[in-house]
């Protein structure tokens, strides 16, 4: 409101050359910007989400008040002036303000100032503080930030995160507890679990109604950067693949005493990170035994399939194949104590969806929806993918047809961190069963 009332002053009445020529030409920029935006954003691939309208109009009304201020910049008075360049933050601030509502990645106002600030998350402790910490009863798990070597892959990387549930700390000697790997989305900082999802709150619940006893959590940085969309592939953009697999699972092993048997290790995704933790078990299923793919694509993908092909293996179309799910486990063939969870939203009606089944092995026997069949690649094969129409479908087929178990989860919300956060709460107890963490029967 604030906003609108200052282009309303900025525009004021003025002249009838200002009115009738200058104010459209401003309209005009306006709306070819927020074109261009959203051109740029579908060329790109940078969402198979489709934007609310209210973004494109915020985008329009941000180019407008640059243009206003640029044209209306001589003859004005003082005070128009400074509202002119005022009522430029504002609106985009407004721009940055719906696009936070559309993917919920900032819940609070104290969210954002941590990840700001990088401030401390919570229950967050340093390494040294860990063994002054053992023979310990506590209430909550930890966090510790760790910077893992990235001997294997050479790929740079930030800090991740390693979260301990209360059992890590009983005993004189950590036990050999199972583990998983959490994985974000496409624009993501290794923090946003915790910060966005708020999971740690989640995950202590359920330690504390399981004798402290919860999986080891390890918040990894798939990217590299906010911006570096890997799709957790080997690439141009880093070999992210390499340093999840060859960096960081056997750090986990080595430094904190996690499980290094498959059938102890899983993988959360969410978005991006949902299609990576499918990729990840099905091309390494002697690295990982079970994933929950939250909302994520058909395969790796930034784009067309060419625009993929381009992007993320450098015009390669033999790592795409290398990499894209549903070719994998066709060419693996029988899978063996693999399992996996697809959490999808219930925006667009999907056909043959089974709302939460007790067993997965009784939601596997869906073909894939035709307008994906043989695409792969994040169902860009001429169709719109809103929402990851027939993802989750598509793969838990052809999952199903090579002997992985599965089962297809929806419920109600949007492509946003609230449903990625209430999917984990509702993919937890399932993958601490898969994974073998103790008490997770009961």
């Amino acid at each position: 409101m604030v906003t609108v009332a200052a282009v309303i002053a900025v525009v004021g009445w003025r002249s009838a050359r200002w009115r009738l020529l200058w104010v459209p030409v401003c309209v005009a920029v306006g709306t070819l910007g927020a074109l261009i935006a959203h051109w740029y954003m579908d060329s790109q691939g940078l969402s198979s989400d489709p934007a609310p309208g209210a973004l494109w109009i915020w985008v329009a009304v941000f180019v407008a008040a640059v243009a206003l201020a640029v044209i209306g910049w001589r003859g004005s008075r003082w005070w128009r002036r400074g509202l002119s360049v005022i009522a430029i933050p504002l609106s985009l601030l407004c721009v940055g303000l719906v696009l936070n509502q559309w993917v919920g990645y900032y819940p609070t106002v104290a969210a954002a100032w941590g990840a700001v600030t990088s401030g401390p998350l919570p229950d967050q402790v340093s390494a040294d503080e860990l063994p002054g910490l053992r023979g310990t009863s506590m209430s909550t798990g930890k966090v510790v930030p760790v910077d893992i070597p990235d001997t294997s892959s050479g790929f740079a990387h930030r800090t991740e995160y390693v979260y301990l549930p209360p059992s890590w700390f009983a005993g004189p000697t950590p036990p050999t507890l199972p583990a998983a790997m959490m994985i974000a989305g496409e624009f993501n900082t290794p923090a946003d679990w915790m910060r966005s999802g708020n999971i740690t709150t989640t995950v202590d619940a359920y330690a504390n109604s399981h004798g402290g006893q919860a999986p080891i959590l390890v918040f990894v940085d798939a990217g590299g950067s906010f911006n570096n969309d890997t799709e957790c592939v080997d690439g141009p953009r880093g070999n992210s693949a390499d340093h999840l697999t060859a960096d960081v699972r056997p750090y986990v092993v080595s430094t904190f005493g996690a499980s290094a048997s498959p059938s102890n290790w899983g993988v959360i995704g969410w978005s991006m990170g949902g299609t990576c933790a499918v990729d990840l078990t099905v091309m390494h299923p002697d690295l990982f035994g079970s994933f929950v793919d939250i909302a994520g694509d058909l395969g790796p993908t930034s784009g067309t399939k060419e625009q993929t092909v381009d992007r993320l293996y450098g015009g390669n179309s033999a790592q795409w194949a290398r990499f894209d799910p549903t070719t994998v486990m066709a060419a693996h063939g029988p899978y063996t104590g693999v399992s996996g969870l697809f959490e999808d939203t219930s925006a667009s009606p999907r056909r043959g969806n089974a709302a939460h089944t007790a067993d997965p092995g009784q939601a596997g026997n869906r073909p894939p929806p035709s307008d994906t069949a043989g695409s792969g690649y994040g169902g860009r094969d001429g169709t719109p993918d809103n929402d990851e129409k027939g993802a989750a479908d598509a793969l838990c087929a052809a999952a199903t047809a090579q002997q992985v178990s599965c089962a297809v989860h929806t419920g109600a919300g949007g492509h946003t961190w609230q449903f990625a956060a209430q999917a984990f709460n509702d993919g937890l107890p399932w993958l601490a069963t898969r994974i073998g963490v103790p008490g997770a029967a009961a």
